[in-house]
């Protein structure tokens, strides 16, 4: 899977590379692009990290606000990978986010999602400059960028770490990845220095901690969830999972399959701006209600 996932991301970064040009033609006169934006200064203990912002320009009223989160088997991507994505959205009337975070071996999970997790906060304080409304705040990934979004979303003590209330309004998954880490490391019980092992550790528990499907509460953001019919078995059978478990939690959760979709192609389709789920997206933000300050879950 490893190996597959990196072939995949230098095929989608190609193929992104070869739409831009397609698309050059185009105008993006009505948004407005913010680049590099830090949301986490260097320090002896981090790196510096930042994020895009694209957003429509003479904004009248607070916008919704999307925060993504990039693919990479955790270990690579660029946020700059998906500029396209965010200028879609932003001629959408919504202000996009595109958010870098640390990768593996240099970091671990919690360090990835207390990372995306700051990206989060800096959009909830910083938003409102740029026409989006704090409110409003909706986070979405593809592959390891979706197990990021869906961490954040059920696991609250990462932003109880941060001293804020879990500020998400909905959550948009994208063929994620690892949304149950334990069953799948458990199953396929890598070598020592695997990957994946330095992005998880070897620690069963943590495993469990890593894994969005064991943190499931009734006050969990709404959710959307897009998984490809001809997407990776482990990816397939651990949506199916999170799916499974999420219902009997919140039953309005949406769950849509793209039968034909292979892993890569659940992400490239975002590079036609008629696509869809863009409309389906923007008609789930409509839907979701803005979420009570006190319906976060209590730090264990």
């Amino acid at each position: 899977m490893n190996y597959s996932l990196k072939v995949a991301f230098i095929l989608l970064q190609l193929a992104i590379s070869s739409f831009l040009l397609l698309f050059s033609g185009c105008s993006f006169r009505r948004i407005a692009v913010s680049k590099n934006v830090v949301y986490q200064k260097a320090d002896q203990a981090q790196a510096e990290h930042s994020l895009n912002v694209f957003a429509p320009k003479k904004i009248k009223t607070p916008k919704n606000v999307l925060v993504f989160f990039h693919g990479g088997n955790w270990n690579s991507g660029r946020k700059s990978q998906y500029n396209i994505f965010g200028k879609h959205w932003a001629r959408k009337d919504v202000v996009a986010v595109i958010a870098d975070y640390p990768l593996s071996p240099g970091a671990d999970f919690s360090d990835m999602a207390f990372a995306a997790a700051k990206a989060v906060k800096w959009v909830k304080e910083n938003i409102g400059r740029y026409g989006g409304n704090p409110e409003r705040i909706f986070v979405s990934g593809h592959s390891a960028g979706g197990h990021l979004a869906a961490l954040i979303s059920t696991d609250d003590r990462y932003f109880t770490k941060l001293g804020i209330s879990n500020p998400i309004a909905g959550t948009i998954l994208i063929d994620a990845a690892g949304l149950d880490m334990h069953g799948y490391l458990k199953e396929e019980k890598f070598p020592r220095g695997h990957t994946y092992l330095n992005t998880f550790t070897s620690d069963p528990e943590k495993w469990k901690e890593a894994s969005p499907v064991f943190h499931l509460h009734p006050a969990m953001p709404p959710m959307l969830i897009y998984s490809g019919g001809r997407t990776y078995p482990s990816i397939s059978k651990s949506n199916l999972k999170f799916v499974t478990s999420i219902k009997s939690y919140a039953p309005e959760t949406i769950y849509r399959i793209q039968k034909k979709k292979k892993h890569v192609a659940m992400i490239l389709q975002f590079v036609n701006p008629l696509n869809r789920r863009y409309k389906e997206i923007k008609d789930f933000m409509k839907s979701a209600k803005n979420r009570p300050e006190n319906l976060s879950k209590p730090e264990k």
